[in-house]
């Protein structure tokens, strides 16, 4: 693969979105959607990326991190499963690319890696966590105009919850989550979130979605 690593910068949280994902939610945070909840919905995607596709020909999943990452991997194993044939799997940092770097100058940059297929005439599927303001993905398909020029981009999250600040849509949606502007929603991950020394690997899942404050 082919990466394009930046050095790290004072980490600062990304407006509306990275701070609706942390994974230290409060106790009181209701869940949304337990491990079972995300492995169904997980599946589900990757069979409609696949149905919308034909098949996995020229697909390439690209996840925007930090969690759009693992989800990505794992809608490519699934895939795998399905189909038989291995799927492309990248990362597409998009901080650069952001419009509210003026605002918020200093923040933790990701890498971006590209495999070496490239995304040239091929249907790029972006993967993210959470579909919030839209803002994210207008970083992510700028930052993707610079690497080549795929067929076609499609977008695939685990939730959305609304609130969008510009006209971008997901084509495959694990949850539908109607919040309040006052709610935030922490999404752990397995591979991200995991107690330190766990294995993600031994069963022990911590995923599941939660959601907090509002006047619910």
């Amino acid at each position: 693969m082919v990466a394009a690593d930046r050095h790290p910068l004072t980490p600062s949280g990304e407006a509306g979105k990275e701070v609706e994902t942390v994974a230290d939610a409060p106790t009181t945070a209701r869940v949304v959607m337990s491990s079972g909840d995300v492995f169904r919905a997980l599946r589900r995607i990757a069979h409609e990326i696949l149905e919308r596709n034909k098949g996995s020909d020229d697909l390439v999943l690209i996840g925007i991190p930090s969690r759009g990452v693992p989800l990505a991997r794992r809608l490519a194993a699934i895939i795998a499963e399905v189909e038989g044939e291995h799927v492309p799997v990248g990362e597409l940092d998009v901080t650069m690319y952001r419009d509210d770097l003026r605002s918020q100058p200093t923040r933790a940059v990701s890498r971006t890696v590209i495999p070496p297929q490239g995304v040239d005439d091929r249907v790029v599927v972006l993967v993210d966590d959470v579909l919030y303001s839209g803002r994210t993905i207008r970083a992510a398909l700028e930052a993707l105009t610079e690497i080549g020029r795929p067929r076609a981009v499609r977008l695939a999250v685990l939730v959305d919850r609304g609130h969008r600040d510009l006209p971008i849509r997901a084509d495959f949606v694990g949850k539908n989550l109607p919040t309040s502007s006052t709610e935030r929603v922490h999404v752990r991950l397995t591979e991200t979130d995991a107690p330190e020394g766990a294995d993600p690997a031994g069963g022990s899942a911590v995923d599941e979605v939660r959601i907090s404050g509002g006047d619910r």
